[in-house]
């Protein structure tokens, strides 16, 4: 059975972990992020131990027309994805209105604007083929407004919204798509977003529990799934029954230095 994943941000963190997973199960790869030497690399270590094909593609997705030089790309390799992950994304610290609008704007770009482009590219053609899976990589953070990191929490719960409504419009020809909401994962995420020495990056999961976690969903269908279950009961059974300026206050205070 055809069985090869495009996976995005695949350089490092989750990403890497979901390669690497994939692999273990006897999957090709195609492996995309910013770094080529990381690629190059991860592409060595899998084909060489699980005795895959791994075919890397360096580029940047959050370029104006990145996601769409991805699609050309794999096309021009006359490959098929059978199952799409999307990865990549990036957080950042600090009052919106303090943070460069540019960052922001970026933020959205990828977060965003290249999981919609690769999912209505992919999605298409898997649903034009009777089917497919597409994992896409949200967070805890998709359900619930986040004082200080307002642009990545609004993208997020963007992710949670629009990959439950394109699950119920392509269920019916046979592709799932699934949403991996982790919380706080011990990657370079917190670095790269300011928010090392808050309260938020105290203890996390690791990259390959996630990955997993979110793998094994996507392969049962599963529309969402959160990684921990002390925060899949918080997120469910408290967090919506509290006064929403007490949640923005508890989540501002999470992410204070």
């Amino acid at each position: 059975m055809p069985n090869t994943a495009l996976i995005t941000g695949a350089s490092g963190g989750i990403g890497a972990a979901l390669a690497r997973y994939h692999a273990s199960k006897g999957g090709d790869l195609i492996i995309t992020a910013r770094r080529a030497d990381a690629l190059e690399e991860m592409k060595a270590e899998l084909e060489a131990t699980h005795n895959i094909s791994v075919h890397v593609i360096a580029l940047d997705l959050g370029t104006p027309n990145g996601a769409e030089s991805l699609v050309e790309a794999v096309e021009t390799k006359g490959l098929t994805v059978d199952i799409l992950i999307n990865n990549a994304g990036f957080g950042g610290h600090g009052r919106h209105v303090d943070r460069d609008l540019a960052d922001e704007q970026a933020m959205i770009d990828l977060n965003v604007k290249a999981l919609v482009t690769l999912t209505h590219a992919f999605g298409g053609k898997m649903a034009a083929g009777g089917g497919g899976r597409i994992l896409n990589v949200g967070s805890t953070a998709g359900f619930m407004p986040g004082p200080l990191q307002a642009v990545y929490f609004a993208t997020k719960a963007f992710v949670n919204s629009f990959s439950q409504a394109v699950d119920h419009e392509l269920r019916p020809k046979g592709v799932t798509v699934t949403v991996l909401a982790p919380g706080y994962v011990e990657t370079d995420f917190s670095a790269r977003a300011d928010l090392d020495g808050t309260d938020l990056t105290k203890s996390g999961a690791t990259p390959q529990s996630a990955a997993k976690h979110g793998y094994d969903a996507m392969m049962n269908g599963d529309l969402v799934t959160i990684n921990e279950r002390r925060l899949s009961f918080m997120l469910g059974w408290i967090i919506p029954f509290l006064p929403r300026r007490a949640v923005l206050k508890m989540v501002e205070k999470m992410q204070s230095k």
